[in-house]
C-alpha cells in the first residue's frame, strides 16, 4: 500500500471512533444534566448528531493523512487526533444543554 493510500484506511475507522466518543460524551453529559423525556427520546437526537460528528471526521482524517500522511505519517496521525479532539470539544459544547437546560 502506497503512503498516500493509508487516508483510505484512516478515515473511516478514525471518522467512526470520533463520532462514538462524541455521541457517549454528550450522552453523558445529557444524562447528568436529566435532559429530555428519557434515554429512548434522546437515542435518535445522538444517533443523528453521530452520524454528523463521524462523516466530518471521517473528511477531516481522510484529507489529512492522505495529504499530509505522504511525508511525515506520524505528524499527519498527530494532526488528526488533535483535529478530531476539537471536533468532539465543539460538539459536545455547542450541544450539551440544548433548548436552555441547565445542570
Amino acid at each position: 500500500m502506497r503512503r498516500g493510500s493509508w487516508g483510505c484506511v484512516a478515515a473511516p475507522l478514525g471518522g467512526l471512533a470520533t463520532g462514538v466518543l462524541g455521541s457517549a460524551l454528550l450522552a453523558a453529559a445529557w444524562r447528568a444534566c436529566n435532559v429530555g423525556v428519557n434515554g429512548a427520546a434522546n437515542s435518535l437526537g445522538l444517533i443523528v448528531y453521530g452520524t454528523l460528528l463521524t462523516i466530518a471526521a471521517a473528511v477531516w482524517w481522510g484529507v489529512l493523512i492522505g495529504y499530509a500522511g505522504r511525508w511525515n505519517l506520524a505528524v499527519a496521525v498527530l494532526g488528526g487526533a488533535t483535529g478530531a479532539a476539537a471536533l468532539v470539544w465543539i460538539f459536545v459544547a455547542l450541544l450539551q444543554v440544548p433548548h436552555g437546560y441547565r445542570c
